[in-house]
């Protein structure tokens, strides 16, 4: 495993193990157990996914220590309209078994209240229960604004990023802040406007790398990710695949091979818009 040092100190594994549509109860607790057993130590789960039981369970069931263990969640966008963060991030705890997460994300930028949000997980992240707090599928604008008000630089913001959409620019501004990039559907995963993962994890350029280092087209968009400074969290519930897209820290993409997988960028999204999300 390779790791990041977060602007606050804290490291964090530039893998994790990312667990939207795994269902709650017996399947998820096997799938996070047997992520555990894999050796993955970041879990990223979220309120709205209706799985963090389940994430709770695996942890305490794996044998792993809970030091060992970076755990994500998230706050869901209906409990910025209803102002009830603390008591949201209460329940979270309850439900993962834990008196504390390793980073508490807002999942969304909700129109006019992403900014309070982030005044309230300023007060969660000082009282110590979250040990690092960040955003997710923030662009520019939106963290110019909460830069505004903010006395806690965020160290994280989670964007969906794949070979079909690059980010760089926002990628780039956040870098200058010290804000860690994070890539959520980093293979283009099952979406909302369709499925793009076939069509990567068929692409000629990503096999002919892949041929070189006898990598998988899977492994080899990780492998990308993390070779940029980009920590990733691909989701799966196949123990195969759960094990082969942890097997790539025995090789390294050369400048040549990112240049490549960057071309294949197109600026199309496989989720919704951060400006134009309705939910």
């Amino acid at each position: 495993m390779e790791y990041v040092k977060l602007n606050n100190g804290l490291e964090m594994p530039m893998l994790g193990f990312g667990v939207f549509k795994v269902d709650e109860g017996q399947e998820g607790i096997d799938v996070v157990k047997y992520a555990l057993e894999a050796g993955y130590r970041s879990i990223d789960t979220a309120a709205i996914y209706g799985n963090e039981k389940s994430v709770g369970a695996a942890m305490k069931q794996s044998g792993v220590p809970r030091g060992d263990i970076f755990l994500t969640t998230k706050l869901w966008n209906e409990v910025q309209r209803t102002g009830d963060v603390e008591a949201a991030f209460a329940q979270s705890l309850k439900d993962l078994d834990t008196d504390y997460v390793d980073l508490y994300l807002i999942h969304w930028p909700v129109k006019g209240r992403y900014v309070d949000s982030w005044l309230a997980l300023e007060k969660i992240y000082k009282s110590g229960r979250a040990k690092s707090i960040g955003i997710s599928n923030f662009n520019q604008h939106h963290i110019e604004d909460i830069k505004k008000v903010w006395s806690v630089v965020p160290v994280m913001n989670q964007i969906e990023m794949h070979p079909r959409l690059t980010q760089k620019p926002l990628i780039e501004f956040c870098k200058n802040m010290d804000i860690i990039p994070q890539s959520w559907s980093p293979l283009g995963g099952t979406s909302w406007e369709g499925d793009m993962r076939d069509s990567l994890l068929e692409n000629d350029v990503i096999k002919a790398i892949g041929a070189k280092y006898g990598k998988s087209t899977a492994q080899v968009i990780l492998r990308w990710n993390i070779d940029l400074g980009i920590v990733t969290i691909p989701k799966s519930v196949t123990p195969s695949r759960i094990k082969d897209n942890i097997d790539i820290f025995d090789f390294a993409l050369t400048a040549e091979d990112i240049a490549a997988i960057d071309a294949l960028n197109k600026d199309q999204r496989v989720g919704p818009d951060p400006d134009t999300f309705n939910f």
